[in-house]
């Protein structure tokens, strides 16, 4: 197996090797390694070959930069100009920081924009800072209405970061029965997909992993989660888009990788302090101890903050990614020898 410097050092060396500019291309690798940390390997180094793929036929514009629409204090929207989104939604999650400080709420917005891996990730500035944060974020429809057989949403991914003491909690979940990533590393591996998940193109429920990628899911909990799931589409598509779910090009699709995603992701901070001072933040405490008082195991609380994961730490890979990352560094003269350990399958 490899290290986390290693896999970051690699990651980011294949980004700067089309285009991407050295210090954006480090803190997306960051940002997708980080994911693999975290045990979300649906959103990590599996993702990376269809990210390269995209940057080099135009899909996610290497240089893109994050443009300021308007802004009011604690409100800024941003332009992505349809690059790649870590970076850029790890910069909007500063910026929700620092407009939080003096107004006690600050929301930010990245329009057209592409897809920025594991949302929780995004809320990890704004715990640091001691904020509540919330994150939203759209993506190709592959999720029909309750009842209906045509895709509108996306998995609809929401996060959210609740600075609780002494570990924060971290929500993070797709509002479809299961991320499409996972989807996607079953395909990889050409593994059934278990009943009850996805659809084929047809809506007919289905196990075969192929079909379930190129076709729709199952929302979460029913009618519910599509409810919960339009409401993340009409924060994230409707406020910020420009394109709604039913718009935006699958990543998953080859001829896809020249047509901008145009994606629009929405980050939240709120300062427990300004709702009930000292009071708020204790009650956010108590709230974290009673789940575990309760026998129960907090949000998230598993995951390690980037800053603390130590960079020689092991991280375990799937022989595929490896051998993907591997075809990549072959093609653009990249070094990918440290990622060619012992791997798992």
């Amino acid at each position: 197996m490899t290290t986390v410097h290693d896999a970051q050092q690699v990651a980011a060396a294949l980004l700067t090797a089309v285009g991407v500019p050295v210090h954006r291309a480090e803190v997306t690798a960051r940002c997708i390694v980080q994911a693999d940390v975290w045990g979300i390997a649906s959103h990590g180094l599996m993702r990376l070959p269809y990210y390269l793929d995209r940057i080099q036929a135009g899909g996610y514009p290497a240089r893109a930069q994050l443009r300021t629409v308007s802004e009011t204090g604690p409100l800024v929207a941003y332009d992505g100009g349809g690059g790649i989104g870590h970076w850029q939604l790890w910069e909007a999650a500063h910026e929700a920081v620092k407009r939080c400080e003096p107004f006690g709420v600050a929301a930010v917005s990245v329009a057209d924009s592409g897809h920025c891996g594991a949302l929780g990730l995004y809320t990890v500035p704004g715990i640091q800072a001691g904020y509540l944060t919330l994150a939203f974020s759209n993506g190709p429809a592959v999720m029909p209405p309750w009842g209906g057989s045509t895709p509108v949403l996306s998995t609809s991914p929401i996060a959210a970061g609740i600075p609780t003491l002494p570990k924060p909690a971290i929500v993070d979940l797709a509002t479809s029965a299961v991320a499409r990533g996972k989807i996607a590393a079953l395909a990889k591996a050409d593994k059934p997909v278990p009943e009850g998940w996805a659809l084929d193109a047809d809506g007919v429920p289905t196990t075969d992993p192929q079909a379930a990628l190129h076709g729709m899911l199952s929302p979460l909990g029913g009618a519910k989660g599509f409810a919960l799931a339009f409401m993340v589409e009409a924060i994230a598509g409707g406020l910020a888009g420009p394109n709604l779910s039913a718009d935006v090009p699958d990543m998953f699709a080859e001829a896809d990788a020249p047509k901008p995603q145009q994606i629009g992701h929405v980050l939240i901070c709120l300062d427990p302090r300004r709702f009930g001072g000292d009071q708020a933040v204790d009650r956010l405490a108590a709230l974290a101890r009673s789940v575990g008082e309760a026998g129960g195991r907090l949000p998230g609380a598993g995951r390690v903050l980037p800053d603390d994961v130590p960079p020689r730490q092991s991280l375990e890979l799937a022989r595929q990614t490896i051998a993907d990352l591997k075809a990549w560094g072959h093609r653009l003269g990249i070094d990918t020898s440290p990622l060619t350990r012992d791997a798992i399958n």
